[in-house]
C-alpha cells in the first residue's frame, strides 16, 4: 500500500490564464449587438413619443425627455463597444475560457471534463451574417454556464465537434482543425 501524501501547492507557481492569448469574436458579431441596441431603442423610442403625444402635460418636457433618450443611446453604444471588444475565448488542451465584460470583467473557465452538453445556435441576424454561439452547459446547473457568441457557423461547428469528442472521450482532433 501506498504512503499517503498530501504535498503544499505552491500558488504562486501555477499557470496564469491571464497569459493566454484569446480569440476575439468575429467583427460581423458587433452589427449584431449594436441592431440589438438599435431595436431596443427604436421600441423605447416609439413608446414616448406615443405617450408624449397623447397625454398633453408631457408636451413641455419634450426636449427634456429627447436629450435624455439620446444620451442614454450614446451611453449604451459606447458600452456595447467596449463589451464587444472585451469579449474573447480560448480552447487549451483541458479547458476553456471566456472573457466578458464591459465595467466588471468576468472570466469563466470550464474542464473539459465537467461539460455535459454543447449546444449551436444561430439567432436570426446572426444567421444572416454567417455566425453562430456555442453554448456549454456543465452537470449542476439550468442554464448553461459558457455562450460564446459571434463565431463563424463553421468554425462554431468544428469548437462543437471538439468538445462532443471530448465528451466522448475520443481521440483528440489535433489543433489544426481548429
Amino acid at each position: 500500500m501506498e504512503e499517503f501524501k498530501n504535498n503544499p501547492i505552491n500558488t504562486f507557481e501555477l499557470p496564469k490564464f491571464e497569459e493566454v492569448t484569446l480569440t476575439k469574436l468575429h467583427p460581423k458579431y458587433l452589427k449584431v449587438m449594436l441592431f440589438n441596441v438599435a431595436l431596443l431603442y427604436f421600441i423605447l423610442g416609439v413608446a414616448a413619443s406615443v405617450a408624449i403625444y397623447f397625454i398633453e402635460e408631457l408636451h413641455p418636457y419634450w426636449y427634456a425627455f429627447s436629450s435624455v433618450y439620446i444620451t442614454f443611446l450614446v451611453i449604451t453604444v459606447f458600452i456595447t463597444r467596449i463589451k464587444f471588444k472585451n469579449r474573447g475565448f480560448a480552447f487549451r488542451t483541458h479547458d476553456v475560457i471566456y472573457r466578458s465584460g464591459a465595467i466588471a470583467i468576468n472570466t469563466t473557465i470550464i474542464p473539459y471534463n465537467r461539460v455535459q452538453h454543447v449546444a449551436l445556435h444561430e439567432g436570426l441576424i446572426s444567421r444572416a451574417l454567417g455566425l453562430a454561439a456555442i453554448e456549454i452547459f456543465t452537470a449542476g446547473g439550468d442554464s448553461s454556464d459558457v455562450k460564446i457568441p459571434g463565431l463563424e457557423k463553421e468554425h462554431a461547428e468544428k469548437i462543437k465537434l471538439l468538445l462532443r469528442g471530448k465528451l466522448l472521450n475520443e481521440e483528440e482532433p489535433n489543433e489544426s482543425e481548429l
